[in-house]
């Protein structure tokens, strides 16, 4: 599993992770979360995390609060 934080949350059920030692930062969505609702999170929250190949590039699945 890969940690990083969030940098930004939508008010349309997704958000993106910021991770270290990279610019670009990873898409996920609700569905993708484990053992923690949307609403809980919050941007700087600490999280880990997967990483799978979605259609626009590469996306957080099983993100799990740290």
């Amino acid at each position: 599993m890969q940690k990083g934080t969030i940098a930004r949350l939508t008010d349309r059920g997704f958000g993106f992770i910021a991770r270290d030692g990279e610019e670009k930062d990873l898409f996920f969505h609700s569905n993708d979360l484990q053992d923690v609702q949307f609403n809980d999170l919050r941007e700087g929250d600490a999280v880990s995390f997967e990483v799978v190949e979605g259609q626009k590039g590469p996306n957080a699945t099983n993100v799990v609060r740290a």
